[in-house]
């Protein structure tokens, strides 16, 4: 888990939609009214949760949650496939990321016409499929379906899209990623990227992370869509460390560009009285480099949907239910010290390649219908 830093820091994390993004922003030691200003009015406000958790703006402390989900926008539709629940520790120097897999077999409320617009159990990624309307129809349905699977309370939540990642990675030019295995992408130009760190612009930085029927180390818990995973990760950190090299977190004018340049790719879901600057210059102390990445405990099998991660019952229904438990009441530490299996650092690729369970390891995930990933 992440030690408390002695410098301060600005976040600005992202989970994407068969790409990643999550914001939970950052800021500088000092932020001119001006700057403040702009940059808290470049980020949308929207609508997200129906049930918030209750905190305390004018003394913020945790622990907090956050629900971040990655959108792809095309066509005149919006669509989820990446979800991400973010914890943050009670003294705010920790950071728990869990990832949800795309093709976990839950129950989600409504699942669109061709079901009556009735319950149904299919992947997670159905949630988000079922109407082009976003706001009204299937943000609320992938809400419910994430309440309904873990019971946690979230505080505030988070949309990113696509274009925001490839705007920020514009921003410094490019960004080192490791991929731990040679992978040609299944996209446009069909490029092949190596085994090993090297940097990528922004198209080819996208491309990379959208991969998923590519990675094949089912051992050690990084085939199909886990690779995608690591991968979001890996661009996570790599994005903070050259916006950091670049002076983002004390460059007022640096930082309010960030912001303007988020406009229409970013929103935000905040409490009322909290801005998206307070709350960086709150986290302002938390290390990217020790994110702590976990996997919800699944195994691959065949269902009546097609190959799917389903929480079985016995010790990975039990691990799952605790899973959310600390979440929900802070325990984090404990989780992972009773289930390391289930946890990877992100990292380069000499860290992403921990082993992440024996229940993990099948083969079959990645075959969802819809949504945007490789």
């Amino acid at each position: 888990m992440a030690g408390k830093s002695g410098a301060p820091w600005w976040a600005h994390m992202m989970l994407y939609a068969g790409g990643l993004t999550m914001v939970v922003a950052g800021g500088a030691a000092a932020v001119t009214q001006i700057g403040y200003n702009t940059a808290n009015g470049a980020v949308e406000n929207e609508d997200i949760l129906d049930n918030r958790a209750e905190m305390d703006v004018e003394n913020i402390e945790g622990p907090l949650n956050i629900l971040v989900l990655g959108v792809d926008k095309q066509g005149g539709s919006t669509r989820s496939d990446t979800m991400i629940m973010v914890h943050v520790n009670k003294d705010l120097t920790d950071v728990s990321m869990v990832s949800l897999p795309r093709d976990l077999y839950v129950e989600i409320p409504d699942c669109g016409p061709d079901w009556g617009s009735e319950p149904c159990m299919q992947k997670l990624n159905h949630a988000a499929s079922i109407s082009d309307d976003w706001e009204n129809v299937t943000l609320p349905n992938v809400v419910s379906t994430i309440d309904n699977l873990t019971g946690v309370e979230f505080h505030m939540a988070a949309t990113v899209d696509f274009n925001g990642f490839m705007d920020l990675v514009d921003l410094v030019d490019e960004i080192e990623l490791c991929p731990w295995q040679e992978i040609q992408s299944i996209h446009g130009e069909k490029r092949v990227f190596p085994e090993g760190c090297a940097y990528y612009d922004k198209e080819e930085s996208l491309d990379l992370i959208r991969q998923r029927y590519g990675w094949t180390d089912w051992e050690s818990g990084l085939g199909g869509d886990y690779g995608r995973q690591a991968m979001q990760q890996q661009a996570i950190k790599a994005l903070i460390k050259e916006l950091k090299a670049d002076g983002y977190h004390k460059d007022v004018g640096k930082l309010t560009d960030l912001f303007e340049g988020l406009q229409g790719k970013l929103t935000l879901d905040l409490p009322d009285g909290l801005t998206a600057v307070d709350l960086a210059m709150n986290l302002r102390d938390l290390n990217p480099e020790d994110i702590t990445s976990i996997r919800v405990p699944a195994t691959s099998i065949e269902t009546e949907v097609g190959s799917s991660e389903v929480i079985t019952e016995g010790d990975l229904q039990i691990a799952a239910d605790a899973l959310w438990s600390a979440l929900q009441n802070d325990t984090m530490d404990e989780w992972i010290a009773q289930y390391p299996e289930w946890v990877k650092q992100t990292g380069n690729a000499s860290t992403e390649t921990e082993p992440a369970g024996a229940e993990g390891g099948a083969e079959g995930t990645g075959t969802q219908d819809g949504g945007t990933g490789g």
